[in-house]
């Protein structure tokens, strides 16, 4: 399977908050791992997280590519078309 043209061409901004999930910092939540949006730099929480800040900004944003922030973790994940790379 071919990967697909969001991972081929997404990007890699710095991090807005490296300190953790945006949202999470801001209201003080609490997250399980954490995404870097590949567009802009949000991070947000994972799906495992209670307040799922991720896949969140992909509904409002449209931006399709996160990559995992955790450490030693290199993986990126397509929203728009569920597809690793």
């Amino acid at each position: 399977m071919a990967m697909c043209e969001h991972l081929i061409h997404a990007d890699d901004p710095q991090a807005r908050t490296p300190e953790g999930c945006e949202e999470c910092l801001a209201e003080g939540g609490r997250w399980v791992h954490l995404r870097r949006c590949l567009d802009c730099g949000h991070i947000g929480c994972c799906d495992s997280s209670p307040a799922k800040h991720a896949t969140a900004h992909f509904h409002g944003t449209g931006h399709p590519v996160v990559q995992s922030f955790e450490p030693g973790e290199t993986w990126r994940w397509c929203y728009a078309d569920s597809q690793m790379g």
